[in-house]
């Protein structure tokens, strides 16, 4: 088979990303992504197109013009007349959410300041496994659907970048929640383009510096 024909490139990494493929088949792609920068690298346009498909829609409220305009045409023998409340419960309500704006946008723009990127690693069966947070110099780990692994194993993350082959990250904690920190040269490797794997490895990680057991999670990091 012609692995570098673009028609079939693309429709081997639709099938991956979505679960399509039987396990002999994705065994065999996992191990061509492992040499091949620009599958990876479409496989991660693909993991992003999904993933955007299952954010959710974002809440409008209804302005209450609309809700008093249906509620006349559902009773329109009711007049509706809002309640007049005395000046300072008014001023106090005010003073009250303006407090709570401030909290609310202190604590979005702290969390988003550090949070840099994030990412959602997801099994061949495109169910989520762990979530990646990158903070400046360490990474949060935090198990979604985590599969148990057998004494003796470890799960070990890794770094697909562009060009080039993939780099260790550190090993996942055991149970999947945790830290990992990061040297200078990683945290340099994730401010580019990368897809993140994971690596099923022996306990103390990978013998030869590359991946040596199946690829069990991966997913793009993607910048906030």
């Amino acid at each position: 088979m012609n692995y570098q024909t673009p028609s079939l490139r693309r429709a081997l990494a639709a099938d991956y990303a979505i679960g399509l493929m039987p396990p002999l088949a994705r065994r065999r792609f996992e191990h061509l992504l492992l040499e091949d920068a620009a599958l990876r690298a479409e496989l991660g346009r693909w993991h992003t197109h999904l993933m955007s498909l299952s954010q959710p829609l974002t809440e409008h409220p209804v302005p209450e013009q609309v809700w008093q305009a249906i509620v006349a045409r559902i009773e329109p023998q009711k007049l509706h007349v809002p309640q007049k409340r005395p000046f300072w419960n008014r001023l106090r309500l005010s003073a009250a959410l303006c407090t709570l704006v401030i909290a609310l946008s202190v604590g979005v723009l702290y969390t988003r300041d550090n949070v840099q990127y994030n990412a959602t690693l997801l099994s061949g069966t495109a169910q989520p496994g762990l979530r990646i947070e990158a903070h400046a110099d360490y990474l949060r780990v935090q198990p979604l659907q985590l599969a148990a692994i057998e004494p003796g194993r470890s799960l070990e993350l890794w770094a697909l970048p562009v060009e080039g082959k993939p780099v260790s990250l550190g090993l996942i904690p055991t149970g999947g929640e945790g830290m990992i920190g990061l040297s200078d040269s990683q945290q340099q490797l994730l401010k580019a383009s990368v897809v993140l794997a994971v690596s099923l490895e022996p306990r103390a990680g990978s013998p030869t510096g590359q991946p040596t057991g199946p690829v069990l999670y991966q997913g793009p990091l993607a910048a906030l």
